[in-house]
């Protein structure tokens, strides 16, 4: 199974080819295609040579600063994998928790899995208050959409393209996160929640998201799961209904040694 990883970046020059470095070193049969969001910082010159050197298949360049949620859909309209995923890069996910995340959708169980900070893998200690927002808002998020997320605010959201591609999207900056997370249940999308490692960074290093972009998010969660507009219910294409099987999900088995769990709408 392809996979595309969209790659939303601003002002990450100290980070940016090690994050394509630790992608490529996965092994995964996979398409980068990086985002830059009008970086002032030489991040632009790095993507260019990594385009150059072909670790990197695509790079879209914004004139002007547009925000992580548009650097995404300009990255999801040339997507061509089977599947997708979000990656940031600012080295705080790991890249070798994607094989795990890419398991139940491969056997056929999951239409969209999340990668949880909060499942019992290895996280780095940071800010309290960030981590109870993130649950806060998880919960309000859950409350809306009737699902049993434990992260939604996490960034590693894999999704079969062609779903990925039906859901409405129009958020602004970090609201792609409960946006997302709203369409794919509105879709009636399976999803699964897999633990994956975390090492967050601090403001010093470089992190960008503050606290009005937690207020925003309350805003995002109200609007997308009560405004239109609504994603349609998803279905799937015949190659993904052929992956369904009982033979296919036995002959894998990989879903339940990864730890993956399904969520109850």
């Amino acid at each position: 199974m392809r996979l595309s990883i969209l790659m939303p970046v601003y002002n990450e020059l100290n980070t940016i080819a090690a994050a394509v470095h630790r992608v490529r070193a996965v092994g995964l049969d996979a398409e980068i295609i990086c985002v830059d969001d009008c970086s002032s910082d030489g991040t632009q010159k790095v993507l260019d040579q990594l385009l150059a050197n072909g670790e990197i298949d695509q790079l879209v360049k914004f004139e002007k600063n547009q925000g992580k949620a548009a650097a995404v859909r300009a990255a999801l309209a040339r997507a061509t994998g089977d599947a997708t995923v979000i990656q940031d890069a600012d080295l705080e996910y790991d890249p070798q928790d994607l094989v795990k995340m890419l398991h139940p959708i491969e056997d056929g169980r999951a239409d969209a899995v999340f990668g949880s900070r909060f499942l019992g893998e290895t996280r780095r200690v940071l800010y309290y208050w960030h981590s109870l927002g993130n649950r806060v808002l998880t919960i309000t998020s859950n409350m809306l959409t009737n699902l049993n997320l434990s992260d939604m605010e996490t960034c590693y959201k894999m999704i079969r393209t062609d779903l990925f591609k039906s859901l409405p999207l129009n958020a602004e900056r970090f609201g792609i996160e409960p946006e997302l997370t709203a369409r794919l249940a509105q879709s009636g999308a399976r999803i699964y929640e897999v633990p994956i490692s975390y090492s967050g960074r601090t403001y010093a290093e470089g992190k960008k998201i503050g606290w009005q972009d937690g207020v925003a998010a309350f805003w995002h969660i109200i609007r997308c799961n009560i405004f239109p507009p609504f994603a349609a219910k998803y279905k799937p294409s015949a190659a993904t209904l052929a992956q369904r099987t009982p033979a296919a999900i036995a002959a894998s088995g990989s879903s339940a040694e990864s730890g993956a769990r399904a969520l109850q709408h």
